[in-house]
């Protein structure tokens, strides 16, 4: 695949950027290489979602010890008969719980539905039309979440909720639903601290990303078509826009509202909707 080092860069940064703002990696992912007339492989696809990855990790990765020790240790008390009574005592032992619990209907969904999201992908008016939905998912979620006085924190957060979100990211399988945005715009439905939407959200990717990156695995044999330089400036690009990203998202949900990315999805998916007809895609 003739991919220069400059295009690798810019669909990292695509990647990076648009896994963890609200506005959808996969319709990005979808619009921007037709626009500059190169195609991308699910090999490269694979070591760009690696990099918004390794993000996660170095955002949370005092979180993520923790839930890690707490998940080993929540297992021992299952064994000791102790284990609804260690979710109470240590709130990351919970939190691990939750986001296993949550990824089960992605999960699910991306065994079941599987061909019927692939066909999708080719769909530049259908991915127009599910990014104007996210737009009005993250604007419903503002509105309703101004109006809950009184926000569930992590200790009152239930495994409904959980699930609720869970179902949001199955449903982002479809390109052009943004994964974040519909799992942050669950969260703040169901009424979470803002906070805490936006960060389980965030851990709920780990699952999910890491599931689609080895799915995407059979196809590594296609790595041999990029030279080391391409490889390393995608990984690299894709990486440190993805941290850029997520610092964004947290100050911004904490300070502000996250409404600018409903304004920029409905602009991007009336533009894809409108140049669809135009150009006779529809």
């Amino acid at each position: 695949m003739d991919m220069t080092i400059i295009q690798a860069i810019i669909i990292g940064i695509v990647q990076g950027l648009t896994e963890f703002l609200p506005v959808s990696s996969s319709a990005h992912l979808v619009f921007v290489p037709y626009v500059m007339s190169f195609e991308s492989s699910l090999a490269f696809d694979t070591i760009l979602h690696v990099g918004s990855l390794v993000a996660v990790f170095v955002y949370f990765w005092k979180d993520i010890v923790h839930m890690i020790k707490s998940f080993i240790s929540s297992l021992l008390d299952i064994t000791k008969g102790k284990f609804k009574e260690g979710l109470k005592e240590d709130q990351f032992k919970k939190l691990a719980w939750l986001v296993i619990i949550g990824t089960i209907p992605a999960g699910l969904a991306g065994i079941l539905l599987k061909d019927f999201f692939e066909g999708l992908f080719n769909n530049v008016p259908v991915v127009g039309f599910f990014l104007i939905i996210t737009g009005f998912l993250l604007w419903g979620s503002e509105k309703v979440s101004r109006k809950i006085s009184e926000k569930t924190n992590l200790k009152n957060m239930s495994v409904k909720t959980a699930l609720i979100m869970g179902i949001a990211q199955a449903c982002a399988i479809a390109p052009g639903i943004s994964r974040s945005g519909a799992t942050i715009a669950a969260g703040l439905f169901s009424g979470l601290e803002r906070k805490l939407a936006a960060k389980y959200s965030f851990l709920l990717s780990i699952p999910a990303i890491l599931g689609a990156a080895l799915v995407q695995t059979k196809d590594i044999s296609s790595l041999m078509d990029f030279n080391l330089g391409v490889f390393v400036a995608g990984f690299a690009a894709a990486a440190i826009s993805g941290y850029i990203a997520i610092k964004i998202v947290m100050k911004l949900i904490q300070e502000r509202d996250l409404l600018i990315f409903a304004y920029y999805c409905w602009i991007v998916g009336v533009i894809a909707v409108v140049l669809s007809f135009y150009f006779g895609l529809i």
